[in-house]
């Protein structure tokens, strides 16, 4: 297969993404939002799941959990702080943890990187350059803060832009049109925003998704990862962010975008 990940559409707009094994066939299911269309896809493709990840406790993240594991006895991943909010939870990991479950021969590994959500984790496996990223960072945009701080997010954004450009990102949904157009909104003689938007919008209109990026091109092209260049700076000061301040720039950023 070209990549080891498929994605499969859940709810409104919704992504379960499922990590293949080397050998295709067994699989670890991330965020399953709603268990039918991912028991649809594993048997039409005679796939077998062998865990479940969650990134956080939100309903259209964990939704799917407890049908999954009945119906193929799996064991669970996820935050030890939302043992008590993640359905199903067998695995409580903490920041730095290694995700290793018998049968998908990947390792990974669980990093904290909250905002979103008080606690909310990504799932990186830095051998096949992936992160699954859940709510936290999105194509061109990043999560609502519902828990969290933005410092806390800017924290958790600049973590995941440390990692190599070539990495692959897998979010939890399909916003990035409406991202990139708050993206040229903010900067708009960026060509490769304007660029992207319009690649994303012809993928939109093929019902093609949009996933996955790469850190990279969300360096690029993300104002949420951009909060120090110099047109970021400034259009968020235009918006009550002090310049020399990336966490103010970013809470402008974040405040415009929940206005957008």
């Amino acid at each position: 297969m070209d990549t080891p990940v498929a994605l499969v559409p859940a709810l409104r707009d919704n992504y379960v993404a499922l990590l293949h094994s080397p050998n295709g066939r067994n699989v670890a299911i991330i965020d399953p939002s709603e268990a039918d269309p991912v028991k649809r896809f594993l048997e039409e493709r005679d796939l077998q799941p062998v865990a479940i990840f969650n990134t956080h406790h939100h309903p259209d993240h964990v939704g799917g959990n407890r049908e999954l594991q009945k119906a193929y006895d799996l064991p669970v991943y996820g935050a030890a702080e939302d043992r008590d909010r993640i359905p199903g939870l067998t695995h409580p990991m903490y920041d730095g943890d290694r995700v290793t479950p018998p049968g998908l021969d990947r390792v990974g590994i669980l990093w904290d990187i909250p905002g979103h959500t008080r606690t909310h984790t990504a799932f990186l496996f830095p051998e096949d350059e992936l992160v699954f990223a859940g709510d936290t960072l999105f194509v061109a945009g990043c999560g609502r803060l519902f828990e969290g701080s933005a410092e806390q997010m800017e924290t958790s954004l600049s973590r995941l832009a440390g990692l190599p450009d070539s990495t692959q990102v897998y979010c939890g949904h399909e916003y990035t049109v409406k991202n990139l157009e708050f993206a040229l909104a903010v900067e708009p003689d960026n060509g490769e925003i304007a660029e992207k938007l319009q690649w994303a919008r012809e993928k939109r209109r093929k019902e093609e998704p949009t996933l996955p990026s790469t850190i990279g091109a969300e360096k690029r092209t993300n104002p949420f990862l951009r909060v120090r260049e110099p047109a970021v700076r400034e259009a968020a000061g235009g918006r009550g962010a002090a310049d020399s301040d990336p966490v103010s720039v970013f809470a402008a950023l974040r405040d415009w975008k929940d206005r957008f």
